[in-house]
């Protein structure tokens, strides 16, 4: 179908004079041409586009945003070319790159961000003054390199005056690199060869508030007594797994979290933690503190600490005149054989005590041994040799672990006025139905885990707590399930009864009855797979499979 333009007003002649004069018609009247019939001039023709001209980016690369080069994973072995002026964020990480051409970098003058991680580069491969004209660069990584003993170029931080994160993490440098940039927050330097930290290579980080100096080959005497003397705002220092035999000396005053685990310590002096009264976590576990590793009040001038993570050392009871305020108490892996009635007398504000895999049997463990902790939300008591539940526990519990003791008998009188339990674990003890007592389970009336697994339970137990939302029965000798063994917890959610003796038909066909909210029923592992009937109201079906 052909479109006829308009004849202007005169009379339709033939369609041969209609086509001269259309052809004609431009040259006779005055200025431009009129578009005849044409599109509008605005609307993109053949070979245009509407949208702006694509970005500059190194090919291979991705530039997400004007200001973003991504150049990861890409097995580059080259410094890439084309990079835009404007790139504020370079990402080079995962490359095998061995240096850095100062040409290309220096161009760079607006780079914010440079990530180098995990490439080839040697400490031959930074030029000299390698960031000086990058003066608004704010975080360098250059972990998981070839950076060795001989360190960083001298003036390769020179005129970078804006950097606050610089990572050297996974190299192979020997010592603390010294010129680093006086305006560091966090200085990463974990995972190398370092043995020593030279007088003054911290005196110009003023404003660091994050040194890492974990797995290095740090000694006593690596450290001077002034190494950490200029950080006046250091708050986190991580000093694990070295060789320290004790507490450095002359920590700065406003740390909040220290970090001496998997060390060589055998002894904590007070005087090395004197004026720390803002520490809030100190981790000293996998140490080597013994009976006189903690002598009483050594902790004392720590008046704000919050965590004492103390496990895998060889400490034979629980260090005396702990902090006051002291809210998390971490001692498992030792060999504490007593808690004697005024241990924790002074540390009423604890909320979580483990004491997990010592040596405590019931007869070493005194009856008012936990009085005075009535904040105490969590006590892990698992791994030890108790055959008794503990007396005079706090009515503030929420969580209680008994696993792997040699508990043979449950009695009310220890559970009595835990109504804000809500977790608690007998795993692997020698528990018999017979030898739970009547009423064990009554004032339980929160809980919503219990864990009797692997023990030496024949039937489900009965009375148990009417909120109890999760059952665990696995690996005990239980053969028969019958139908009024949950009429008590209409709310059960989860039953584990894997790895018993169970047979087809053990499981009433009215076992389940009552039981809107059960989604899991897990009876693998049986003798023979076992056949599961749950009432038509259940939500969803669960599992019931064979071994």
């Amino acid at each position: 179908m052909v479109t006829r333009c308009p004849a202007w007003g005169h009379p339709e002649p033939s369609l041969n004079s209609q086509w001269l004069s259309l052809l004609l018609l431009p040259l006779l009247l005055p200025g431009p041409p009129p578009a005849l019939c044409m599109e509008d001039a605005s609307f993109p023709h053949l070979g245009e586009s509407s949208q702006p001209p694509p970005r500059a980016c190194p090919p291979r690369c991705s530039c997400p945003r004007a200001d973003t080069v991504d150049c990861a994973g890409l097995d580059l072995r080259v410094f890439p070319d084309h990079i835009t002026r404007a790139a504020q964020h370079l990402s080079l990480q995962n490359n095998q790159l061995q240096e850095l051409p100062y040409n290309e970098l220096s161009r760079l003058s607006g780079l914010r961000t440079l990530n180098l991680h995990n490439n080839l580069i040697s400490s031959e491969g930074l030029p000299d003054e390698a960031f000086e004209s990058l003066t608004q660069l704010q975080h360098i990584y250059v972990g998981h390199n070839k950076l060795n003993n001989a360190g960083l170029p001298p003036d390769a931080f020179h005129g970078s005056q804006a950097v606050v994160t610089l990572s050297l993490s996974s190299n192979r440098l020997s010592y603390v690199p010294p010129s680093l940039p006086s305006s560091l927050e966090r200085l990463h330097l974990q995972n190398n060869l370092i043995s020593k930290v030279p007088r003054g290579a911290l005196s110009r980080q003023t404003h660091l508030r994050e040194l890492y100096l974990q797995q290095n080959q740090l000694t006593d005497s690596g450290l001077h007594a002034t190494t950490f003397s200029k950080l006046h705002g250091l708050e986190y220092l991580d000093l694990s797994h070295n060789q320290l035999a004790a507490v450095p000396a002359g920590l700065p005053h406003t740390l909040a979290v220290l970090h001496l685990g998997r060390n060589r310590i055998r002894r904590v002096e007070a005087a090395r933690l004197r004026g720390l009264r803002g520490l809030r976590y100190l981790l000293l576990q996998h140490n080597r503190l013994g009976a006189a590793g903690l002598p009483a009040g050594a902790l004392r001038p720590l008046r704000g600490l919050h965590t004492l993570h103390l496990y895998g050392n060889g400490l034979d009871r629980v260090p005396q005149a702990l902090p006051r305020r002291l809210r998390a108490l971490v001692l498992p892996h030792n060999r504490v054989t007593t808690l004697g009635a005024r241990d924790l007398a002074a540390t009423p504000s604890l909320a979580e005590l483990n004491l997990a895999y010592n040596r405590l049997a019931s007869a070493c463990v005194h009856r008012r041994a936990f009085r005075r902790l009535r904040a105490l939300r969590s006590l892990d008591l698992a791994g030890n040799q108790l055959t008794l539940l503990p007396s005079g526990l706090p009515a503030s519990l929420r969580t209680l672990r008994l696993q792997r003791n040699q508990l043979r008998a449950l009695e009310p009188e220890p559970l009595a006025g835990l109504d804000q339990l809500q977790e608690l674990c007998l795993a692997h003890n020698r528990l018999r139905v017979g030898d739970i007592g009547p009423g064990t389970w009554h004032e339980l009336q929160a809980l919503q885990v219990l864990d009797l697994s692997h023990n030496e339970l024949s039937f489900v137990p009965p009375d148990l707590p009417e909120a109890l939302e999760e059952l665990h029965l696995q690996g005990n000798r239980i053969s028969h399930v019958g139908p009024e063994a949950f009429l008590s917890t209409p709310r059960l959610r989860a039953l584990f009864l894997r790895a018993n003796r169970l047979h087809v038909t053990s499981i009433a066909p009215e076992a389940f009855l009552g039981l809107p909210h059960l989604r899991v029923v897990d009876t693998t592992g049986n003798p023979e797979p076992v056949l599961v009937q749950l009432p038509p109201t259940a939500p969803r079906r669960p599992r019931a499979e064979g071994p």
